[in-house]
């Protein structure tokens, strides 16, 4: 029996000791969410204030990173986006994941034509690409947050679909599922307590990822003018407004493109490091 526990014991052990990279992802992450929920206390200005006459002024005592192509300052501007960056990407990705799972076990469990309507209709939406997908939706519906955020989500469901339906096939012939459906379960009850625990993980290290998919995508959409409208600033958008202020050898878009390879560094950091310890527990379970 003591030999049963200290298993247990070291096995919670291993489970939850990180290595020192994903506590660097850890902390970048944790930086980036304190920010996005006191960065406008934090912020010295507003993110629409003119603080300046003067265009691209370099990083100084007064300004911490500068102002932008109208003189407003970068750093606030940096700080209060980062809100409406990261909210806006969680709400997209929870969208994406919400959808994707739902649909893609649905079509696991029911097979027949059930499967084969929303398989097709998601390899069809697939065929299309993602930015060009978002640029017709965007334009032809308008570029508001709300829509920016559903549009983002819809584009990304279908690469979560085609994960939980996999993970959904999997999971369907194993022999306790079976016996669930022998004993008159529903198919609600067989996916709430049987399917749904067994996928999650993956679902979840899915989400890390596809969050960081959804920063970019979002930004990308910023960069060309169908994202988040002025006055209100996000990362993509900042981009967008200074790049012509690398001609004069300015750091403006630089600050905002770092934050979203920062980020995105830190969201990839955590992942890689819960996947690797997965594959090793998995590995010492077979040998």
């Amino acid at each position: 029996m003591e030999d049963v526990q200290g298993r247990g014991d070291a096995l919670i052990k291993q489970r939850f000791k990180l290595r020192w990279p994903a506590w660097f992802g850890i902390a970048i992450c944790a930086i980036f969410i304190f920010i996005a929920i006191f960065g406008s206390a934090i912020a010295p200005h507003s993110e629409s204030e003119f603080v300046s006459e003067n265009s691209f002024l370099p990083p100084s005592s007064e300004f911490f990173l500068g102002t932008d192509y109208i003189g407003r300052d970068i750093f606030s501007r940096l700080l209060v986006g980062t809100r409406l960056t990261l909210g806006m990407a969680f709400l997209a990705t929870l969208i994406a994941c919400s959808v994707g799972s739902l649909f893609g076990i649905l079509a696991a469990v029911k097979g027949g034509w059930v499967d084969t309507l929303l398989s097709r209709f998601n390899d069809a939406l697939m065929s299309i690409p993602g930015i060009l997908a978002g640029l017709v939706a965007i334009a032809a519906l308008g570029s508001s947050i709300p829509i920016l955020i559903s549009v983002t989500g819809l584009v990304y469901a279908t690469s979560v679909f085609r994960l939980a339906r996999a993970l959904g096939m999997d999971i369907r012939v194993m022999d306790y599922v079976e016996v669930a459906r022998a004993r008159g379960e529903s198919l609600w009850w067989v996916l709430r307590h049987e399917i749904l625990p067994n996928i999650a993980i993956p679902l979840i290290v899915d989400f890390g990822i596809r969050l960081s998919f959804t920063i970019r995508f979002m930004a990308s959409l910023s960069f060309l003018g169908l994202g988040v409208q002025p006055p209100h600033a996000d990362w993509g958008s900042m981009v967008r407004e200074n790049i012509v202020g690398l001609s004069g050898m300015s750091m403006a878009p630089i600050f905002p493109a770092f934050a979203i390879a920062l980020l995105t560094i830190g969201l990839n950091l955590i992942v890689d490091d819960y996947v690797a310890r997965s594959g090793q527990e998995v590995t010492r379970r077979i040998t």
